[in-house]
């Protein structure tokens, strides 16, 4: 720092000018600008959950299995503040987002290049595809592709699918990886980074679980069965979902232990 630069000062470290001035009701009721700051805090999350991701992958990639449990847990962490902020936007009734729905165009969260990025990071590679951001990490192996390589750099025999094939096509669940993964869970001792490994996996997958279900209730108790302002079919998509997983043989694995 030289005698002219100002000190750093906690505004100017933050950007706070900037963020603080980024929200822009279209309306005004009072309620919108909830529904702006819970979606721009919402994003927020969603780009440190990516970096976190990012960073587990690489880990993992490198067999830094222990390292990768940090990030890991942060991202479930992280799940769970943003599933709490559902609780937020339930104080906004029917009557009160009914005011400012119009304003919303065709703007809906399904749009979200993050939120599809999230999900195509993990591994759950069948929704649509609407940024460059997504687009760009579908090229890439998921955060279970990378686990189930380094299964097999552990020495399980996996077959090709698992490990090499189009990333930008859904993962469909095999046989051989879940067996695989029934052996880590059967000799925990012996496996306990790859177990452990697993089970942050199946936090984030839980974790995502619940913070869907937050979703469809709060859609429900806001808009009803009304269409959702992207076009898509409301409660009815959202409800689609709750089944996705991410880490498929982590789950059905359980029921042969």
């Amino acid at each position: 720092m030289t005698e002219h630069t100002p000190p750093m000062t906690y505004p100017a470290y933050l950007g706070l000018d900037q963020l603080l001035a980024a929200q822009h009701p279209l309306s005004d009721e009072h309620d919108e600008m909830l529904f702006i700051i819970i979606h721009q805090t919402k994003e927020l999350w969603l780009k440190q959950a990516i970096l976190e991701v990012g960073t587990a992958i690489r880990l993992v990639d490198s067999d830094q299995l222990v390292e990768a449990y940090k990030a890991l847990a942060r991202v479930s962490r992280i799940q769970a503040v943003m599933t709490m902020s559902w609780d937020v936007l339930t104080t906004m009734t029917p009557s009160d987002y009914s005011r400012f729905r119009d304003v919303l165009g065709s703007s809906s969260g399904f749009q979200s290049d993050q939120f599809r990025t999230f999900e195509v990071m993990l591994g759950a590679r069948d929704s649509a595809r609407h940024g460059p951001m997504t687009q760009a990490a579908a090229l890439q192996p998921s955060l279970w592709d990378a686990a189930n390589a380094a299964l097999a750099r552990s020495g399980f025999d996996l077959p090709t699918p698992a490990l090499a094939r189009d990333w930008t096509q859904p993962y469909a669940p095999l046989a051989e990886v879940e067996a695989a993964w029934t052996a880590v869970y059967q000799d925990t001792a012996r496996w306990w980074a790859l177990y452990q490994l697993a089970e942050k996996l199946v936090d984030i997958d839980d974790a995502m679980a619940s913070w869907r279900y937050r979703h469809v209730l709060t859609v429900s108790r806001v808009i009803g069965g009304k269409r959702g302002t992207g076009g898509t079919a409301g409660v009815a998509y959202l409800q689609s979902t709750l089944a996705k997983r991410a880490f498929p043989e982590l789950w059905s694995l359980r029921t042969g232990l």
